[in-house]
């Protein structure tokens, strides 16, 4: 008998299973996650899969292992890029140090909302996808976050009451904005939010609805700012090179359920924005707009930004932001 481990090793993730009385090879990939079972990315990845499943009877086996169980939020682009594992999901915008491409999606006030988000990521999808051919991994779909949002222990009325404010961020980009907000920026995983108020390593985040709900914000803070400020999202990653051992059949029922998360999964981001904002409310949180102050001022750094992206993006980060303006014209 052959010890499956060994065999899932041996093959970085992708291994074909010979059962003597089916006449079907069988391949199996781990695939890590950031996140909890109860986000909602994560339980549209585990549809995805379940989705590939029925579609290839069986003969296309992935292990979702959530939660940084597996391999952490930080590693997992490398570790698909290596072929340590042959798929993974990453928030895109963590990994901004390494591309451009990567922060576009968290430039607050760029795109606001999720109509907006959409058409940010229709304009720049081709650019992300070369950018991740680059490294060897094909991207199969993407979805986005809720909006982000200020959350604090007290009011935030203007960047005035930001000045030296530890502030939990999500990405470079997001660091970079608590700097020009007068900010102390501190990268904190989404597992690590309630600890880090607690212990007052960080004062204040932008984050999600979502997580906010996840972390049980109200716990910790008080103030949630609705800044709608910015829509990062969330890839699901293959290594090139283990997708292009599969059958062609599985390959077109993966394609398949990717067509169908997406849209499925920005639904899903529409529907917890609103219920996460109700839930947060009914939990004692103080929901309130960005004063006109306040969004005056993150709106300068938000152009800031987008300036400071275009130079570092180059022709092609340039011809992404016309493309999207564009649209927003359309």
């Amino acid at each position: 008998m052959f010890d499956r481990r060994q065999i899932l090793a041996g093959l970085a993730g992708a291994t074909t299973l010979a059962a003597p009385t089916v006449l079907r090879a069988q391949t199996a990939w781990d695939m890590p996650v950031p996140y909890t079972d109860g986000t909602f990315h994560t339980q549209n990845v585990r549809w995805w899969v379940e989705e590939i499943t029925k579609a290839t009877g069986g003969s296309m086996k992935i292990q979702v292992h959530s939660n940084n169980s597996l391999i952490r939020l930080p590693e997992i682009l490398r570790a698909v890029s290596t072929g340590q594992v042959a798929a993974g999901e990453i928030l895109i915008s963590q990994f901004g140090n390494e591309d451009p491409f990567f922060e576009l999606d968290s430039i607050p006030f760029l795109a606001q909302g999720l109509d907006q988000g959409m058409l940010l990521y229709q304009a720049s999808k081709q650019a992300l996808e070369a950018t991740c051919q680059r490294r060897g991994i094909r991207v199969l779909y993407c979805v986005a976050w809720p909006s982000q949002a200020f959350y604090s222990k007290t009011p935030i009325n203007s960047a005035a009451d930001m000045r030296g404010m530890k502030f939990r961020t999500v990405s470079p980009i997001t660091s970079r904005m608590a700097e020009l907000l007068g900010a102390v920026p501190t990268l904190v995983q989404a597992s690590e939010v309630p600890q880090a108020f607690a212990t007052n390593i960080v004062t204040g985040m932008i984050t999600s609805g979502a997580t906010g709900v996840q972390s049980r914000a109200w716990e910790f803070s008080s103030q949630f700012v609705n800044l709608r400020a910015s829509m990062p999202k969330n890839a699901i990653l293959v290594n090139e090179r283990a997708w292009q051992r599969l059958p062609q059949a599985v390959k077109d029922a993966m394609l398949a359920a990717s067509a169908q998360a997406e849209p499925r999964g920005w639904k899903l981001a529409g529907e917890v924005e609103a219920a996460s904002i109700e839930e947060l409310r009914k939990n004692g949180m103080t929901i309130v707009d960005p004063s006109p102050q306040l969004l005056s001022d993150v709106k300068a750094v938000g152009a800031k930004l987008t300036e400071e992206w275009i130079a570092k993006a180059g022709d092609t980060g340039k011809t992404v932001i016309e493309n999207f303006r564009s649209r927003l014209r359309a």
